[in-house]
Formats: structure tokens, sequence, C-alpha cells
């Protein structure tokens, strides 16, 4: 049974660029801990190659799970979110809804990292916003509510508690209002 969460392969390849988008900008926090560890950063580039169909989406499903991994070389919470926004960027070529977890983690990183936390996530959100391709946004439109399906991401997991949960919802809230220019 195939489920809304999933996109078509088209669709994949158009936010896989956009999750990739959302996890390089706080990468930053990943690599400082971490240097030695290409985890995330080829997470991110396999995303890339992937949205440019360059890569296998048989391939890509198989090896999903290794930029994700990543995080145990992280110690401070901030750098673990930058490398789960990695992870959750390299798990669209399996289901679209890793994009918008992309997008999560990356703004949970970006709060964590910063003395105002809130007003940190928030300027996270709008600059991924303001990031969106109008295929992406397109793309992003077709997937359910967080919460309404549980078969994937988007369903009852780590996405839909907490913070995550809180900017998965703004995002999705902001989508119909804001029609980026073709």
């Amino acid at each position: 049974m195939t489920t809304p969460q999933a996109l078509s392969e088209a669709d994949r390849r158009v936010v896989a660029g956009w999750a990739a988008d959302c996890a390089e900008r706080v990468l930053p926090l990943f690599e400082a801990e971490a240097p030695d560890d290409d985890r995330a950063r080829d997470g991110i580039d396999r995303a890339r190659a992937f949205s440019r169909g360059e890569l296998d989406t048989a391939e890509q499903i198989r090896i999903r799970f290794v930029a994700g991994r990543a995080a145990g070389s992280a110690e401070t919470p901030a750098a673990i979110a930058a490398a789960r926004a990695a992870g959750q960027a390299a798990g669209v070529a399996h289901m679209g809804a890793h994009a918008l977890g992309a997008a999560a983690y990356a703004a949970k990183a970006a709060a964590l990292a910063a003395t105002d936390a809130e007003a940190a996530r928030r300027q996270e959100v709008e600059w991924q916003l303001r990031r969106l391709t109008p295929e992406a946004h397109r793309a992003l439109l077709r997937l359910p509510l967080l919460g309404t399906d549980s078969a994937g991401p988007l369903g009852p997991g780590l996405l839909a508690a907490g913070v995550l949960a809180t900017t998965i919802r703004e995002l999705q809230a902001a989508l119909p209002d804001r029609v980026p220019p073709e």
C-alpha cells in the first residue's frame, strides 16, 4: 500500500533540493563538532544529486539512514539536530515527507544554537519558506497534514511532537498562503 507521504518520484526529486538547502544551512553546527565525520555532508550531497536526477532512487533508499547516523558523532543538541536534518534530507528519495523533517530539524538546530531560540526557529522557517521554488511549493502542498496519515514520517513519530511538530505545522499552514512567483 502506498501513502500520500511518498509523493511521486518527480516530486521527491523537486523537494530533495529544498530539503538539502534546509539541512546545509545548519550543517556547520555539526561539522564544528565532528569535522572528520562526512556522513551528514554526504547525505546532503546525495540529496542534491538525487534532485538533479543523477542518482538512482533504489540505491538512495538503501543507504538513506547513513547520514542520520552521524548524529552519534555529535554531543550538543544543536549538532545532533543538524545531523538529523541531513539524514531527513537523504531520506527524501524514499519518501517526500522527509523534506519537512529536514526543515523541522534544521529549524530545531538553529533554535538550539541561538540565544533567543524561538526567534531563531521562526527566522529559519521564514528562510525555508522563501527558499521554496514554485515546483517544491506545489509538491509540499500534496503532502497530508501532520498527523492525518500514519503511514510515514508525518504520522505518530518523532516529527509529531515538540518543536518538530510545531515547525512542520507552521510550514504546512503557511504553504497555501504563500504562492511563490513563477
